[in-house]
Order: C-alpha cells, then sequence, then structure tokens
C-alpha cells in the first residue's frame, strides 16, 4: 500500500509503488542551535533521497552519510560537489525528470534562496512532483508562484511547507500557513499533508512552546476558508497517511 509519512521538518517518507524516497533527511537530535521537540525517526531501505536546496536544515550531510552510499541522491545542480563520499549523485535542473521502478521524479520550479551559509556551494531551490499510481509534490521550500496552477495536473497529495524552526517564520521566502493555504488554491490537490512544522526548537525554548503547534492549528483554519474541497491531514511527526 503506498503512503507518506512525516518524519518532521521538511523530511517525508514517500512510499509509493514500491518505491521508497526521503526528502530533505533530517536525521539529528540537534543541529546547531536547535534541538529536536520530537524522536528522531529514521527510515531504511530507500530506493533514493531527494533534496530541495542548500540550506543546511534541507541538505544535512551528517544525515545523508547515515544513508547507504550507493542509494542515488537527487539534488539541485551545483550542490554534488558537497556529497564527495556518496556513490550516485544526480544533479538536476527544473523540468529534468528521473524514473525509479514505475516512478517519476520531476525537478519543479520553487522560489527560495538556494545558497549554502559559508559559500561551499550554490545551486537552484527545487520542489518534486512525484507521479505513478498517485501523483505527489513535494514544495521544499518556497513561495507562492503563479505557475504553482496547474504544475501537477490532477494533484493527489500536495506536502506543503507551512512554517520554520522558531517562534516566527523567519527570514527569506517561505510560506507561512495563510500563504500555504493559498498554494492550495492554485495547486488544487485532493490531500494536503502540512510539513516544516512542530519538529525543532531554539535551545532556549521549551518542548511545549507554542509555535511547535500552533502553524498547524492556522493552517487547518486557513484552508477550510480557501480551500474547503482539500482534505487537510495534519501528521504529527511520525505518522503515516495511507493513500
Amino acid at each position: 500500500m503506498s503512503s507518506v509519512q512525516y518524519l518532521g521538518h521538511s523530511t517525508v517518507l514517500v512510499d509509493l509503488d514500491g518505491i521508497r524516497l526521503v526528502t530533505d533527511p533530517l536525521f539529528r537530535r540537534r543541529v546547531g542551535h536547535l534541538l529536536r521537540a520530537r524522536p528522531v525517526l529514521r527510515p531504511d531501505e530507500l530506493d533514493a533521497v531527494l533534496i530541495s536546496h542548500a540550506h543546511h536544515d534541507h541538505l544535512d550531510l551528517p544525515s545523508i552519510a547515515l544513508v547507504d552510499h550507493s542509494i542515488p541522491v537527487v539534488l539541485p545542480k551545483g550542490l554534488g560537489r558537497l556529497l564527495k563520499r556518496h556513490d550516485d549523485v544526480r544533479e538536476v535542473e527544473e523540468g529534468d525528470e528521473l524514473t525509479f521502478g514505475e516512478v517519476t521524479v520531476r525537478a519543479t520550479h520553487a522560489v527560495h534562496d538556494g545558497k549554502r551559509a559559508g559559500g561551499r556551494a550554490s545551486g537552484p531551490a527545487l520542489g518534486y512532483a512525484i507521479g505513478g499510481s498517485q501523483r505527489i509534490y513535494f514544495a521544499g521550500d518556497t513561495d507562492l508562484f503563479p505557475e504553482m496552477e496547474g504544475l501537477v495536473p490532477e494533484l493527489d497529495v500536495a506536502l506543503i511547507p507551512i512554517w520554520g524552526w522558531g517562534p516566527s517564520l523567519g527570514r527569506g521566502l517561505h510560506l507561512g500557513p495563510k500563504q500555504a493555504a493559498e498554494a492550495l488554491t492554485l495547486l488544487k490537490p485532493r490531500i494536503a499533508v502540512p510539513i516544516h512544522w512542530g519538529t525543532y526548537r531554539p535551545a532556549h525554548r521549551g518542548p511545549g512552546a507554542r509555535f511547535l503547534r500552533e502553524p498547524a492549528e492556522k493552517f487547518v483554519r486557513e484552508a477550510a476558508s480557501l480551500a474547503p474541497e482539500v482534505d487537510v491531514r495534519v501528521l504529527q511527526p511520525g505518522e503515516r497517511l495511507a493513500l
């Protein structure tokens, strides 16, 4: 049975037609000044890793090092040199397609800064359209853009970012709860699963901080108002949705 499992932050395990893909793996209890508020979950038996962009909370080298080095890592063009110890690195640009078994992965447009802090590498930010018996869209990190309309025709599941890692959305181009709901009016998915929320907190904030739950609650309210036809499924880190 196909499913999506929210592992926390932007990490989602997509199990589709016998192919297991993981997005932006982040498998660490602590990342810089951030502490994980939920248990770390790490999948096994993967077929590929999909990286959306170069930021440290999306392209986390220690987490990728935990993945078998023979498993393909798909990432934006220009970032491959960061993975010198990995055997199968596939750089892609917007519009490129790769096939894994019966599943096709297409790199899609995103509006977000793709530079890596420290200047070691730079590449575009991307999303991914994952197609098989179901159509799934992983947005990565992005702002709204008009081309979301029709980006993935007959979309079954949108994995849509709604927050960041602290009490505010943060700097740069992101979707907040309201903007993510607006994105649903363009994408028109059957189901929406909010991601990029409720997982990491600054070390000085407690595990009961309101920002770990409120973004999802607000997204549910905004989506009910703007896109009532979309079935919103809020998954806590670790929860799985059968498709």
